[in-house]
């Protein structure tokens, strides 16, 4: 046989192990007209990214699928790649052309998408490369990136295709705008969070308030330097507060410009004062409100945060340096009437944190609701499930009060929006051309036949022209349909969400819409047809709007079926506090680092059996050490059975071995407990309760398997019985553990008697249900308890090592009397017992321990074999002392400061004591009273 070193070395085997599987082409699959197909699509990572411990749950779920199902007889397909991340990856590269001196404005648009994709080049993989690491079993030859050239032309498709039936439009509207990376964002890219602010109560000077009783309207906002932009004063029509004033004007403070004061019935009358200021160009409310009262529109903002000339002599200022300014002004002038502590929640960018801006932009939308309809059916009949299942309302929820989605993006890298404008139609845009000398297209990385074309300077005066004139709409340069002429087509400036060219993933990787129909189109269509709609999405909650809402509609809208029939989403990745991993907080734990000691296959098992299904994981370090300490076992209890193994007596046939009629009780057992577990796990994985699974596994092998099953035949391992039923257990079970710890059970299984390259596509163990029999599973695991409790009390009583112990049995039930006694040689040697004696009477002795197992009464004779004075004195001083502890460990958990302010994991470990401190007592309380009646 082939022996293993004394110790697992994940370093050797990992490497050696991942080569090996792609070396043979065992990730890759194909269409197999004899296999169900079972494929997932991975969650693209950004570019940028480098892997995290979300990164790694995520992605550690899926490959244990992926194996599961490849093991299960199933064509499993895990397509990976990544996402282009415009605003993130954009960001990366500025920030490196900023260390020379450059903005993105210096070099061109073209230049500086060069510079954007030859750093994708040099650093792009290095996510890919991670996951590797993590023994992600994804198909590496159908990596895809959505900006690859084909990818792109199904982003473009779509978009033509939307455009067309009407369902992408452009508007100027109020959306989300981030200052710092100067761009719209949709809702669900602007997370709101509480911030403390303040609610500024300014006074509005009344004109003509002689016939009045007050000479100003105070009204409260959180936001004073958006006053500059006011172009109303609004109330609610029915506050008699203010009835009289409805239809007169105000003075604008600081301004000097006439508003009027209007009513309506979207005013709060509760909120501040129930006046309020109308800012049409910088808030969404008043944005309605400027519409339906035909108010002035004035935009007080450039797009990165300064004030501009519509503010005044406050121009140039940051926002919130003008805020500052405009208070300490209106304190001078007497019209700051008070300032309260307020709470409020303010959307943030989702990728650089800023306060977000309500902006009037002119942006292309998709009309959602259309899409929708069809995307909230298909859930609520049930054709795609959520596991857990709550997030069904969740789901539901948004999608029936969906809102437009403001696709376009005010940046370089993406897809650029493909509407294009003629300059000979339009010649006011010819005064913005970019020239060569100003870094644009004629230096950039375009074919020389592009290089002819004119592309125009990227700022907000251009964008506002352009959203002014009808576009073309082309995924090429097309020509104009006025004029004729394509020399003088431009392109429009904008790029799409990146989450745009995400939602087609499911069916896009698959080259999708296979326009050409040759050879390749063809086997890629089949491919297609084949693999989708994909087996299940695995993902986390915070992308369900962003990503799982969408792909459902692009799938239902250009493929006509569900992209996946199950959503799983599973928890986000915690410390200890329950805090979100962060660089900010110093709590991140890098997987990397992890895996670097104590490997790969322990980080995933440990992951995953601390993540109930849909819960947040509240991670530790010191939570690592149980898939690092069960990977030892694991390798320890391989090494016991290859030493002692003989390769002739496996291969008899197990289930031979199991109709023989003199089996004996401990063979019966581990086989019905092994295949009692299988049949769980089979309901776990169906479920998707892969904490379970694992730790069903863990607890077979672990304490069933080692700590009973081979302390039960070591004495007798060379048994030809023995021997098979040894090996075929730690064979089934490395096959059975396989999806959750990959490199080290191919380490042990190309060790012993096997078929095949690799583990990996081996099937799963099947379930032999006629080998489970629920009877001898109950009798061993009272056989099992008894002999816990003798080692625990003999510990207790601290008797000597070798010191003769006899017990008495006492049970009426003569079958499970006979079973005792079959396997009365075990018990004798586990619990280090010198006799066991079964009588038929409960006996009357001088001084004895007694315990009650059920059906079992057990006595142990105390007399000679302790001093019982001392034992009581010794047992009764521990009693006393569990007492203190306990009571002052319940009187912290009953202090409500600490449960407020304590970390959960302390929390949970101050019960968990406690718990264990009752349990002390009571075992001690027990035997203290058996020492007293005696």
């Amino acid at each position: 046989m082939n022996e293993l070193p004394s110790q697992y070395n994940p370093k050797l085997s990992e490497d050696k192990w991942y080569k090996f599987w792609e070396d043979k082409g065992l990730f890759c699959a194909r269409i197999n007209s004899s296999k169900e197909p079972f494929s997932i699509v991975i969650p693209p990572p950004n570019v940028t990214g480098i892997l995290h411990m979300g990164h790694a749950l995520n992605n550690t779920i899926q490959d244990i699928l992926i194996r599961y199902q490849r093991m299960m007889g199933r064509e499993a397909l895990w397509m990976p790649g990544t996402d282009h991340a415009g605003i993130a990856t954009q960001n990366v590269v500025e920030k490196a052309i900023a260390k020379q001196g450059l903005k993105r404005q210096d070099l061109g648009r073209e230049r500086f998408l060069g510079r954007v994709w030859a750093w994708k080049q040099e650093y792009g993989s290095t996510i890919i490369k991670q996951l590797k690491k993590l023994g992600a079993c994804c198909d590496w030859s159908r990596t895809r990136f959505t900006m690859d050239r084909e990818y792109s032309q199904s982003v473009l498709e779509v978009f033509i295709n939307l455009y067309e039936k009407g369902l992408i439009y452009r508007d100027s509207k109020i959306i989300n705008w981030c200052p710092r990376c100067q761009t719209a964002l949709s809702d669900e890219e602007a997370p709101h969070q509480e911030i403390k602010g303040a609610l500024y109560y300014i006074k509005y000077p009344l004109i003509a308030s002689r016939s009045l009783k007050h000479k100003f309207i105070i009204v409260a906002t959180t936001r004073p330097e958006t006053m500059l932009g006011d172009t109303a004063v609004a109330v609610h029509p029915k506050d008699r507060r203010y009835k009289k004033l409805i239809g007169n004007k105000v003075n604008l403070p600081l301004i000097n410009r006439e508003i009027p004061i209007i009513a309506d019935e979207m005013v709060d009358k509760k909120f501040g004062t129930g006046a309020v200021k109308v800012t049409p160009c910088h808030d969404p409310n008043d944005y309605c409100l400027g519409k339906k009262h035909k108010l002035e529109f004035v935009n007080i903002m450039h797009p990165d945060g300064r004030l501009n000339q519509n503010a005044g002599r406050y121009k140039d200022m940051d926002r919130f340096r003008g805020r500052e300014v405009i208070i300490e002004d209106l304190k001078k002038g007497g019209l700051l009437e008070k300032i309260e502590a307020h709470e409020l929640s303010a959307g943030h960018c989702y990728r650089c944190h800023t306060i977000i801006e309500p902006y009037l932009s002119p942006q292309w939308f998709v009309n959602m609701k259309p899409l929708a309809r069809p995307a909230i059916e298909v859930v609520k009949k049930d054709k795609i499930k959520f596991y857990p299942g709550r997030w069904r309302k969740v789901y539901l929820n948004w999608m029936e009060n969906i809102e437009d989605w403001c696709i376009s993006r005010q940046i370089w890298w993406g897809h650029q929006i493909p509407a294009w404008y003629c300059l000979h139609c339009h010649p006011e845009l010819k005064s913005y051309i970019v020239t060569e000398s100003e870094g644009g297209v004629l230096n950039g990385p375009l074919p020389s036949s592009e290089r002819q074309y004119p592309t125009l300077k990227d700022n907000a005066t251009v964008r506002a022209l352009l959203s002014r004139i009808e576009p073309v709409v082309s995924k090429q340069r097309p020509r104009c349909s006025k004029c004729n002429s394509r020399d003088g087509m431009v392109q429009d400036l904008d790029v799409l969400d990146t989450w745009f060219s995400s939602w087609l993933w499911p069916f896009a990787t698959f080259y999708w819409p296979f326009q050409n129909q040759d050879s390749e189109d063809k086997k890629r269509c089949e491919e297609l047809n084949y693999f989708y709609p994909t087996s299940v999405l695995v993902t986390a909650p915070e992308i369900i709007f962003f990503w799982v809402a969408r792909m459902i509609m692009a799938g239902l809208e250009f493929m006509k079926k569900i992209p996946f029939s199950d959503v799983y989403i599973h928890g986000t990745v915690r410390d200890v506090e329950g805090r979100k991993m962060s660089k900010s907080l110093g709590n991140i734990i890098d997987p990397l680092e992890v895996i670097e000691h104590i490997g790969s296959d322990a980080l995933r098992f440990s992951l995953i059996s601390i993540t109930a299904s849909g819960q947040d994981v509240f991670l530790s370090e010191e939570k690592f050490r149980k898939g690092r300490n069960f990977a030892n076992k694991i390798w320890n209890a391989s090494r016991l059975i290859l030493m002692n193994l003989d390769v002739e007596k496996t291969r008899q046939d197990l289930c031979v071995c199991f109709k023989a009629p003199d089996l004996s009780w401990e063979n019966r057992w581990i086989l019905s407990r092994f295949y009692s577990s299988l049949k769980d796990i089979r309901r776990a994985f169906e479920k998707y309760r892969f904490n379970e699974a694992a730790n069903l596994l863990y607890q077979f092998f672990w304490h069933e398997f080692c700590d009973w099953y081979l302390e039960m035949i070591k004495p007798k391992i060379k048994d030809p019985r023995n021997q098979l039923v040894m090996y075929k257990m730690l064979e089934k079970f490395l096959r059975a553990l396989h999806p959750f710890m990959p490199f080290i059970t191919e380490e042990i299984w190309q060790k012993i008697p096997h078929e095949g390259e690799s583990i990996m596509n081996q099937p799963l163990p099947h379930i032999q249900s006629e080998m489970i029999d629920k009877k001898i599973e109950q009798r061993m695991e009272l056989a099992f308890n008894i002999i816990t409790c003798l080692r625990n009390i003999l510990r207790e009583l601290k008797i000597p090592a070798g010191k003769k112990v006899n017990i008495l049995i006492h049970c009426k039930d003569k079958n499970l009397v006979s079973f005792l006694s079959s396997i009365l040689e075990h018990i004798l040697r586990l619990a280090k017992l010198n006799q066991v004696q079964f009588v038929e009477t409960p006996p009357l002795l001088k001084s004895r321990i007694s315990l009650v197992l059920g059906k079992v009464n057990i006595f142990i004779p105390a007399e000679g074999l302790i001093d019982i004075a001392r034992e009581q004195a010794r047992i009764n001083k521990e009693i006393d002392g569990i007492g203190y502890q306990l009571g002052d460990k319940i009187k912290r958990l009953k202090n409500k400061k600490f449960i407020e302010n304590a970390p959960l994991e302390v929390v949970d470990a101050e019960r968990e004591r406690v718990k264990n401190l009752k349990d002390r007592l009571s075992e001690l309380k027990k035997i203290s009273h058996e020492l007293k009646l005696s």
